[in-house]
């Protein structure tokens, strides 16, 4: 039987940053996986997502040449090489993490994982054959899927998951998307740009709701001026897929309606993968879908650590990713510090794009806090105006006591490239005022995080 120090079960951004960190601390590690290396976020998640929306993004841009001063005739979107080229960035990092694997001397176990008692996993693979192997510590690392509603069963091709909607062979005409999270609205985007007639439908009052509201407005406003017809406070009661396309029953607040698509995506969140992995065998401990772990991802089983969707917490490859580091860390003998869940950036890759982090103007009053607030829209920004992108704003949110950074919330271009900026200052414990006097420079679109702050404090110049 070959023995590890560590064996993770899953090659998600936690599974396989955490057998990559292992072996740095000097560990002997094992990493089942049954499909591509790199999980979801690699092969059908973010990456592959955010080739799509590059694509959709380039093809915007043609569309408004002209005001650029560009020239441009007869453009059109060809989904087939969209999907072709979004397939060969996916494939070519997945690539990269068995490059990775090689390099840190990681052994890649292919197969399905389950846990046993006494330390063990038992490995079936594709030939059906089961293989054990042991180990001091095994990471539980599997992820998670599409969730399904009762009325929104997926069947793969009229009611479609976010796998689906990555490879269709032919753009729909008219596609249904229900729930507005970050799959929805960037799906959304996609599909519409490329001329596809979209509705939203979202059960809370604001898409992207858990956003700022201010955030979620503007994003509305955005959509709904692109030609996206939403509908919040809402629900898909039953879609009838009889016919060529779908008819969808959706009750809104001003009565029932029907909506015909030729598919309806579901992206109403994310289920974690416990089925089959051997919980209840070893008596791993879950609570509401999700398994329970201390501040270290130590499950009540000796020996045995959950990390990533399958624990509390955000479902987000960066939050699955920190925590691999620390589970091995403290495994390893070190003293990391335990996440910070209210310093995780959130960032949607639609158009405009969204960033946030920390509380919302909503939550932080909720807290007890009283509070500074600071708004910069992009129509001042001359780099904005120059990008031909003035759309948003970068809101901050300040403890008007102590001048602690408790949130900021981005809408605009590019900001998902500017947030980690408010995370590493509100991890140093950073101020208003030492943004304020923190020099930005000129023209950039995150000197209007400098402006923001100022505005919070009355100071601000250019508004």
């Amino acid at each position: 039987m070959s023995k590890y120090d560590v064996i993770v079960i899953g090659s998600g951004p936690g599974g396989y940053v955490a057998a990559i960190r292992a072996s740095q601390l000097g560990l002997k590690v094992g990493v089942v996986e049954k499909a591509e290396l790199g999980g979801i976020c690699l092969n059908w998640g973010c990456i592959p997502t955010k080739a799509l929306l590059k694509s959709a993004n380039v093809f915007e841009y043609i569309k408004h040449a002209s005001d650029y001063g560009i020239e441009v005739k007869d453009a059109k979107p060809d989904l087939t090489g969209m999907v072709k080229r979004s397939r060969e960035v996916a494939a070519g990092m997945s690539k990269g993490i068995q490059f990775l694997f090689k390099k840190n001397k990681i052994d890649h176990i292919v197969g399905f994982g389950k846990l046993k008692k006494g330390g063990k996993v038992e490995v079936t693979g594709a030939d059906g054959k089961k293989t054990d192997y042991e180990a001091k510590h095994i990471i539980l690392a599997t992820g998670g899927r599409s969730r399904e509603l009762p009325a929104l069963k997926i069947d793969g091709k009229k009611i479609i998951g976010y796998r689906e909607a990555m490879v269709l062979e032919q753009q729909p005409k008219k596609m249904l998307v229900v729930g507005s999270g970050a799959i929805g609205v960037e799906f959304a985007y996609f599909y519409n740009t490329i001329g596809t007639e979209v509705t939203i439908v979202e059960f809370l009052p604001n898409v992207v709701p858990v956003e700022d509201v201010e955030v979620s407005k503007a994003l509305e406003k955005s959509f709904k001026k692109a030609g996206i017809t939403i509908y919040t406070n809402s629900e898909v009661t039953a879609v009838d897929t009889k016919g060529k396309g779908c008819i969808s029953t959706v009750k809104t607040p001003s009565g029932e309606i029907k909506i015909e698509s030729d598919v309806v995506l579901s992206a109403v969140g994310v289920t974690a993968n416990l089925e089959g992995i051997g919980l209840e065998e070893v008596g791993v401990k879950t609570d509401k879908g999700k398994v329970v772990v201390d501040e270290f991802y130590k499950t009540n089983v000796p020996g045995v650590y959950a990390i990533g969707d399958i624990v509390k917490g955000q479902a987000l490859a960066h939050v699955a990713s920190a925590e691999g580091i620390i589970c091995v860390e403290k495994i390893a003998g070190h003293h990391p510090e335990p996440l910070d869940y209210n310093n995780i950036p959130g960032c949607t890759y639609c158009s405009p794009e969204i960033a946030s982090v920390g509380y919302t103007e909503e939550a932080a009053k909720k807290a007890g806090y009283q509070i500074k607030v600071g708004k910069f829209p992009f129509t001042a920004s001359g780099k904005a105006k120059a990008a031909g992108a003035p759309d948003g704003f970068v809101k901050v949110i300040f403890d008007a006591k102590y001048g602690e950074w408790l949130g900021a919330h981005f809408i605009g271009a590019n900001v998902t490239e500017m947030i980690a900026e408010v995370v590493a200052a509100r991890k140093l414990e950073t101020t208003g005022h030492e943004i304020i006097k923190a020099v930005h420079p000129h023209p950039t679109m995150s000197e209007a995080v400098m402006e923001a702050a100022a505005a919070a404090y009355g100071e601000v110049i250019h508004l």
